[in-house]
């Protein structure tokens, strides 16, 4: 699958589930016999932890995609590279941040959040499968 098709798809599933269950379905077709147990794992992540105070589902999703679709010894390394991305793109890493609770300021919605927790996923797969 595309990254861009990846995006999409996960921005849809997440419509049907949390933000952290969109990401981690978006990559079933690569996390084999890992996928049902991740995404019953993820429930507990939706809206910042359940709370809105913690990170990002989406992030969190990232994360554990990264982490199992990592090669030995590089799953810090991906995370690593993906909250600072992530950060960039979407302006917070918090969900309450995120979707302006206090400010009445929206930084990103949770459909462009599971986009940009995707593209910065595929944006550092990439750099490990160059080889940096």
């Amino acid at each position: 699958m595309e990254a861009q098709d990846r995006i999409e798809l996960g921005a849809m599933l997440k419509r049907e589930m949390n933000c952290c269950q969109a990401v981690v379905k978006a990559y079933a077709d690569r996390l084999g016999g890992n996928a049902d147990l991740l995404f019953r794992t993820s429930s507990g992540f939706g809206s910042g932890m359940g709370t809105m105070d913690g990170t990002c589902g989406a992030l969190v999703g990232a994360g554990m995609v990264a982490s199992n679709l990592a090669p030995d010894g590089y799953a810090m390394k991906l995370s690593r590279q993906i909250l600072p991305r992530f950060r960039e793109l979407c302006g917070a890493t918090i969900c309450r941040e995120l979707k302006g609770v206090g400010t009445g300021k929206v930084l990103c919605s949770c459909e462009d959040c599971v986009r940009n927790a995707i593209r910065a996923t595929e944006e550092a797969l990439e750099t490990i499968a160059r080889g940096k």
